[in-house]
């Protein structure tokens, strides 16, 4: 049976308690590069201060989910008629868990706490595994699945994850203008495990805000602003589509930028099918295990233009952005952006690959080189 197993499908489980204890290991040591990635982003001020905190938050919920489900699966495979079955992935298209697995995963976080008073305690359970190997001369499997179960919902209940929906935040920035008509800057700030596509997706809005009470303690629009954005969240709607939508419906907030970043998909060798050249960039590394693997970043941005005074009643005016797409090729249309840039974050041995290979489509991506010592490197 291959690391991914024997089904053919989209998705599909991985069957093995080695093979799914690297899988886990391999995006423990991509979320920790992302982070560093995003610090050299805001040195190269591809992004600002805020936004890296922002970034960071969410790749270090990611980085708990996947230890979640790690503890999870620790087991899987080892222990006949019990435990929660096999992680599903989808191999074709992301590389990431299955939507349904962060599912099943926010579902557990709502009973975690019963859980944690039924299991025995880690230290108890280490004690019977003592007992169990030195008194029997026995491994003890079932103990060390209890173990595994603690510890997922032990992670579960100290919450921070990456969930199926992260609602909206907002960071203020500033005032531009103060007094009977105020004007502020905010960033809002949301996310969401992307069902189509399955991977995590995070988006950052700066508006400002004319309205009467800022935003965030303003009872009556917060909470719709709120709903609008996380219903907005899907992946198929174009930037412009969302940041006009919203311009639309809240007359006294104002979309200036708008940004949506991908994570992913991830490409592995030894677990994903997915086609293209980075298929056969890593085919042909042979990288060593923790090395097989390459992580797709992009990014889309949509800004605003300027600014038009439309109509509102018989003597009110209000503001409507005008949003600058993309002017190469009329490419704006078609995606909805301003720009949109794509990177890949990948090892060194598959870098050299993919650097000698050079092949179509790769020449304008964005390569950052990350290293097991902490090291990343940039390069065009």
């Amino acid at each position: 049976m291959t690391e991914t197993g024997a089904l053919t499908d989209d998705h599909i489980d991985l069957e093995d308690t080695r093979v799914t204890r690297r899988y886990f290991k391999k995006f423990d040591a991509i979320t920790d590069h992302l982070a560093r990635v995003a610090a050299v982003m805001e040195t190269e001020k591809a992004l600002d201060k805020q936004e890296v905190e922002v970034l960071a938050r969410y790749i270090i919920a990611l980085g708990y989910s996947f230890r979640a489900l790690a503890n999870k699966y620790h087991m899987s495979g080892r222990v006949d008629g019990i435990g929660p079955g096999k992680l599903t992935f989808d191999r074709e298209e992301s590389g990431f868990p299955i939507h349904a697995e962060f599912l099943q995963m926010a579902a557990d976080a709502a009973q975690a706490a019963k859980h944690l008073k039924t299991l025995p305690s880690v230290t108890k359970l280490k004690d019977q595994m003592i007992q169990e190997i030195v008194g029997r001369l026995t491994i003890p499997t079932k103990l060390q699945y209890a173990m595994s179960q603690r510890l997922y919902y032990e992670e579960l209940a100290r919450g921070d994850l990456f969930w199926p929906q992260m609602d909206p935040d907002a960071i203020w920035l500033g005032n531009l203008q103060e007094g009977r008509d105020p004007r502020r800057r905010y960033l809002l700030h949301w996310a969401v495990y992307d069902s189509g596509v399955n991977l995590p997706t995070i988006y950052m809005m700066e508006v400002e805000d004319t309205g009467r009470i800022a935003l965030p303690k303003d009872e009556s629009r917060w909470p719709e602003v709120q709903s609008h954005l996380a219903a907005q969240a899907m992946g198929g709607l174009k930037l412009v589509t969302i940041a006009s939508g919203f311009d639309r419906d809240f007359s006294d907030l104002h979309p200036k930028r708008l940004r949506r970043i991908h994570v992913g998909p991830m490409y592995s060798h030894a677990y994903t099918r997915q086609v293209g050249p980075l298929r056969d960039v890593l085919s042909e590394a042979r990288a060593p295990e923790g090395e097989d693997w390459a992580l797709a970043w992009t990014v889309e941005e949509l800004e605003s233009e300027r600014v038009e005074l439309e109509k509102s009643g018989w003597f009110g005016k209000v503001e409507r952005e005008v949003f600058a797409l993309d002017p190469f090729s009329g490419r704006g249309a078609e995606t909805g952006a301003t720009r949109m840039a794509r990177t890949v974050i990948l090892p060194q041995r598959p870098f050299q690959v993919l650097a000698e290979k050079n092949p179509p489509g790769f020449r304008d991506v964005r390569k950052f080189v990350v290293s097991h010592g902490g090291q990343v490197l940039s390069y065009w």
